[in-house]
């Protein structure tokens, strides 16, 4: 207990330091985090007798690995890398061609790893071969296409990073605490030690807790502002409505020796509720499957990575489920909805009739003509 709790606190701090670091620190964290995590699950289906015969094994895996991070990455922070180097005529012409081609060069980088593992077939060693490279695919989509949602939901402000992350880790640790005290009834056959009491408890906490943290965070514009490049300076933005406070004036009802008439709630705090459900009912199943997984290869852990707590992955089977919720949740929810002139004029098109259409195109034409430059 005493390891686990020491270890846990120089994470706590070393996470905190990070934190204050800024986005790009904290990108590099979940990237080192990935490669953890990538290494234990490697390793898990290894035998040495065949790693032996096939000495490009493992060169193969982190070749489909490293493709996988040059594919997602490049998608997800392209606008970052364009605004990092955009007065640098000679990096934006390279840097644009990059992205340009990213798909391609993606695409063919898989390729040869593809032919790669076909001319590395053994006879004796099909069976084992084909295992790994089916468990390496499952690697890079169940696990590293998660995480990378981590990296997505950094640039769009920390708040949207380190609200979830923490909800995960006040949902366990409250989950254990009820469990302890009040826990009877077993919850789920894959956990033994998980209770219904637990559960709900955790529930619960996690809830309020989201609530008050969202409250708090939100009020820091350093974790509110979206990153638009990949340096490591100072924000300042216009915080938006959704982290501007707003009055709310407590019922009738309450007692007249109450000191305040309302209370001050900022609207992402209604946001943040249902990421706290989330966190307590369905992230938690991240953790019932990487205990099934457990369960079937006969291990305690995936690694010895953290001293008292294994592997990396054993600490963050459910944050990847709850990173995909956030991002899913903030792009479809919270994201303003911005829509192009060609949508709007299609959109308006389509309630007119043919005639109608025809005599907006020919006044358009008219315009046009006299003002050859555009409107």
């Amino acid at each position: 207990m005493w390891i686990r709790a020491y270890s846990a606190m120089w994470m706590l701090l070393g996470f905190l330091f990070i934190l204050y670091l800024g986005h790009l620190y904290i990108w590099a964290m979940v990237v080192v985090i990935q490669i953890y995590m990538a290494k234990e699950l490697f390793n898990l289906l290894r035998r040495a007798p065949e790693d032996r015969l096939l000495p490009g094994s493992r060169l193969l895996n982190w070749h489909f690995y490293f493709t996988a991070v040059l594919f997602v990455y490049g998608q997800i922070l392209s606008p970052q890398l364009v605004n990092t180097v955009i007065y640098d005529k000679f990096l934006h012409r390279i840097l644009s061609a990059f992205i340009k081609y990213q798909m391609v060069i993606c695409y063919f980088l898989y390729i040869a790893g593809f032919m790669w593992f076909i001319l590395s077939l053994k006879k004796r060693s099909y069976k084992y071969q084909f295992s790994q490279y089916a468990w390496t695919h499952m690697i890079l989509i169940v696990v590293f296409a998660q995480s990378s949602f981590l990296v997505a939901n950094i640039f769009q402000g920390i708040f949207w990073f380190l609200l979830p992350a923490s909800l995960i880790a006040i949902n366990d640790v409250a989950a254990y605490f009820f469990g302890f005290f009040f826990g009877k009834t077993p919850l789920i056959k894959l956990s033994p030690k998980k209770t219904w009491e637990g559960c709900i408890g955790a529930s619960v906490a996690t809830v309020i807790s989201a609530f008050v943290f969202a409250n708090i965070l939100g009020r820091f514009q350093w974790l509110t502002c979206p990153r638009k490049d990949l340096s490591t300076g100072w924000l300042q933005c216009d915080p938006g409505p959704l982290f501007k406070p707003e009055f709310h004036s407590l019922p009738g009802w309450i007692p007249e020796w109450v000191p305040s008439k309302g209370i001050s709630v900022l609207p992402v705090q209604w946001h943040a509720l249902c990421l706290g459900l989330f966190a307590s009912i369905i992230a938690p199943f991240g953790g019932f499957f990487a205990s099934g997984f457990k369960r079937a290869f006969k291990i305690k852990d995936f690694g010895d990575s953290i001293p008292g707590h294994g592997g990396v992955t054993d600490r963050n089977d459910c944050q990847m489920v709850m990173a995909v919720f956030a991002y899913i949740y903030h792009q479809s929810f919270v994201v303003p909805q911005s829509y192009s002139v060609e949508i709007i004029m299609d959109e308006i098109m389509r309630s007119f009739n043919l005639d109608q259409q025809q005599a907006v195109h020919a006044k358009l034409g008219q315009i046009l003509h006299q003002r050859p430059f555009g409107i």
